[in-house]
């Protein structure tokens, strides 16, 4: 009993993670309708800007996070604006190739700047656990757990209460009359990937933090942030949160009960059984067809 109770703290601390990693994936195809393929390679970029600030300058991952949110922003901006929206009201197709292409040119940049090594982002206390009885609790996923749920809960008071988060629902609604109303589309594109970005970037130093990671891991978290998004409803941050707790759990269950083939293969399970009931997923609405309820 005492080991079911362990995967399944362990599982939702694990899902709170996943959960950060695909929130920006799930607003950009919500919002743009681009999926983009390239979201995995940013999450182990924003790991590397952790690792090199933590291990050059000593800099606490809880610290370097917001530097890697700003690294990833700008980058996520300037490839938005001027590589994603020369494409954008193209056929889905073909963002698609821009995006896979992306995530080559980024994942082989990354082998060449860093190898293909496991890394990790060393701290004092990633590795302590807090005790609940017979019940370990990991310190480093406890604190990315919470981060993950703080972040969800900010983006959508940001996106109910904002200009800008008002002019990122409306452009994801409907671009042609927000544009009407004064909006301009376009910096609203590059702001919703240049955020997503940043979310992805703060993700990959949280994993770094509490595992091990390399430039190979990029095609990992795209698959993982696609199952989440679809998983949770499309651009619905706490869609993607409850996706994200949800095939943690189940993750880490399977590991538990089944030989470690099969849980891969339980995430898309899972997709599909709640794709058959619920078709819009968990949440079931965009987040930019109604108001937000924080």
């Amino acid at each position: 009993m005492t080991g079911l109770l362990q995967a399944i703290v362990y599982g939702l601390l694990q899902g709170g993670v996943l959960a950060l990693v695909a929130v920006g994936f799930s607003l950009v195809w919500g919002v743009m309708n681009v999926v983009n393929l390239a979201h995995g390679a940013l999450v182990i970029l924003g790991a590397y800007v952790g690792w090199l600030l933590n291990d050059h300058f000593g800099l606490d991952p809880f610290l370097g996070m917001f530097a890697a949110a700003v690294v990833l922003f700008s980058f996520g901006y300037l490839v938005q604006r001027f590589l994603i929206n020369l494409v954008v009201n193209g056929p889905i197709f073909i963002t698609l190739l821009l995006t896979f292409g992306l995530e080559l040119l980024l994942v082989q940049g990354m082998n060449l700047a860093f190898t293909a090594n496991y890394e990790a982002i060393k701290t004092s206390y990633a590795g302590n656990s807090l005790s609940l009885g017979p019940i370990q609790i990991p310190l480093g996923r406890l604190f990315a757990c919470l981060l993950a749920i703080a972040i969800t809960v900010a983006l959508v008071a940001v996106m109910n209460h904002t200009r800008m988060g008002l002019a990122i629902m409306a452009t994801g609604m409907d671009r042609g009359a927000a544009r009407l109303m004064g909006i301009r589309a376009r910096h609203v594109y590059a702001l919703t990937f240049g955020i997503a970005s940043a979310l992805a970037g703060i993700a990959g130093v949280m994993i770094g933090t509490i595992d091990t990671f390399n430039p190979a891991a990029a095609g990992r978290f795209t698959l993982l942030s696609f199952v989440i998004a679809v998983l949770g409803g499309l651009g619905n941050m706490y869609g993607a949160l409850a996706g994200g707790l949800l095939i943690g759990l189940v993750q880490a269950l399977g590991g538990y009960y089944l030989p470690g083939t099969w849980v891969n293969a339980l995430a898309f399970l899972v997709l599909i059984l709640v794709l058959m009931f619920r078709p819009a997923g968990l949440v079931g609405r965009a987040f930019y067809s109604a108001r937000l309820e924080v």
